[in-house]
């Protein structure tokens, strides 16, 4: 049309010759596209998010217990994923439309995670090895069958989106809360001040650091689980939600999330009393999930609140459980092939006879699992009802459990544990009793534990959170702390000489 419109200006210039005819081209009006039907659908389904049920809440940290068919089959314990399926959004679509309709505002925030309705059963601070009979355990020969019949979803859910969070202005001194100050040796709590996209309160998620990305996958508020993707710029504390395409995992919590190169490779995880056995990679390029093949008739059971740590092209993964009991195996899942993996058995699962020693961890979840070299760090942990407190180290590459001798202990769930240079820093968790604020200190080389003090505005005590180090920080994300569920970001400020003793070269001697 372009093309015609200059020809048509050339020949009202210059007089035409004799033989040459003058074409008149008549211009049209663009009308712009009509608004998307599915984005009005959408919008309009936003109004049921209050109506979402109460996630059921019945027993302690870890529990293993079995409960009764009748029980676990009452309306409120259906799975949160299918709870949740009425209000998921679609990201596909969700985007607003530049045909030159105008975009439909995005729906306000729910209100806050606290406050649902707590059962007469609620008297502990969390629940998450949620456990079915045995006779509700699928038969371990069958687990790849079923878990391939099972039908995938290209849904992610999450909580609405509410309105884009600009950066905070500047504190007032006068409004500041009142904490005394800090030694240039003493490490720092402060709260981060954060903007972006909005992003739900979380626990039982995963928090994993590429470059100078936090991103932060899955986990539950009060009411149920998702399987969002929330990515945090860990220089700016910008918030950021990407949106993802091809096999997107079904919602999880309690699952591990470990960065392979620019990969993230998810094992594991589960909703409600639903417990799960596969594994999701995306692509923190294109934000692409896929499903790699898997070769070989061995998987792991099924299982949620496990640790995994990558050594050497394999993603090490220790005990959790699988719904029925607590485990102490150990798997290895080849990732050097991101799209054909495979696993192997690397430690049986053992049970230590009554009145004999124990050469090897008791069966446990939501310890924490660290990588030092060869060596496999476990600490903590519960079984369902007793919360441990003991340190093992597994070397990868002789397969010997040694457990550590440690005269003053401390007992821990659903804590975090971090590599500092020569410690590993422990932060929160449930201690048997009540959830902590406390900052632990494992000193590697003496293998002795180090209360240290720390200054600024110390955090409530929280479990089931998520923390990262990055530059010289340690940023913590959400937690559970037996009534509310967080959605904050905390960061802990190193003071070099609180670690600094042997930062560059140390080995584990046990």
């Amino acid at each position: 049309m372009a093309d015609s419109s200059k020809s048509a200006g050339k020949s009202a210039r210059s007089p035409p010759s004799r033989t040459s005819k003058i074409k008149t081209v008549k211009l049209q009006e663009v009308v712009p596209n009509a608004p998307d039907e599915k984005q009005s659908r959408l919008d309009d389904s936003d109004e049921s998010d209050d109506e979402r049920l109460p996630l059921p809440r019945s027993h302690t940290p870890g529990h293993l217990a079995s409960k009764s068919i009748n029980d676990r089959r009452r309306p409120s314990d259906l799975p949160s994923r299918q709870r949740s399926q009425s209000v998921s959004h679609v990201s596909s679509v969700s985007r607003p439309s530049t045909a030159g309709g105008q975009a439909s505002k995005p729906p306000p925030a729910s209100g806050g995670a606290t406050g649902s309705p707590r059962g007469e059963n609620d008297k502990g601070p969390g629940r998450e090895l949620s456990t079915r009979p045995a006779s509700a355990v699928p038969n371990r020969g069958t687990s790849s069958a079923s878990a391939t019949s099972r039908p995938t979803t290209n849904k992610v859910t999450r909580p609405p989106r509410g309105q884009h969070i600009p950066f905070p202005p500047l504190q007032d001194p006068k409004d500041a809360p009142d904490v005394e100050p800090a030694p240039a040796s003493g490490m720092y709590w402060s709260r981060a001040f954060v903007s972006g996209s909005p992003h739900s309160n979380l626990r039982a998620h995963t928090m994993t650091l590429i470059g100078s990305n936090v991103y932060v996958f899955g986990g539950c508020d009060s009411r149920t689980c998702f399987n969002s993707m929330y990515v945090l710029d860990a220089d700016s504390f910008y918030w950021s939600v990407p949106h993802m395409v091809g096999d997107i995992p079904l919602p999880l919590r309690a699952m591990t999330c470990t960065a392979v190169g620019k990969k993230l490779v998810v094992f594991g995880g589960g909703d409600g009393p639903e417990y799960y056995d596969d594994v999701y990679v995306l692509d923190t390029v294109n934000f692409r999930w896929t499903k790699p093949r898997m070769v070989g008739d061995k998987v792991p059971s099924k299982r949620r609140a496990h640790t995994a740590c990558l050594y050497k092209n394999g993603i090490y993964v220790f005990g959790g459980g699988d719904g029925v009991r607590a485990l102490n195996d150990i798997w290895r899942l080849d990732v050097g092939d991101l799209t054909k993996m495979s696993w192997k058995l690397i430690s049986r699962p053992e049970k230590t006879p009554p009145g004999g020693k124990d050469t090897r961890p008791r069966p446990r979840g939501y310890h924490t699992a660290n990588m030092v070299g060869s060596k496999l760090i476990i600490y903590g942990g519960s079984d369902g009802g007793e919360c441990f407190d003991d340190v093992w180290v597994y070397d990868v590459d002789t397969h010997v459990w040694k457990a550590v001798d440690i005269p003053v202990t401390f007992r821990r769930l659903s804590h975090t544990t971090t590599i500092v240079g020569s410690y590993l820093f422990v932060i929160g968790g449930h201690d048997g009793n009540e959830y902590c604020n406390d900052v632990l200190l494992l000193n590697l080389v003496t293998m002795t534990w180090d209360k240290r003090n720390v200054y600024g505005k110390i955090p409530s005590g929280r479990g089931y959170h998520g923390t990262v180090l990055y530059d010289s920080r340690l940023l913590v994300v959400g937690g559970f702390d037996g009534e509310e569920v967080f959605g904050d970001v905390l960061i802990l400020e190193l003071a070099v000489h609180a670690y600094y003793s042997q930062i560059s070269h140390f080995t584990i001697a046990v």
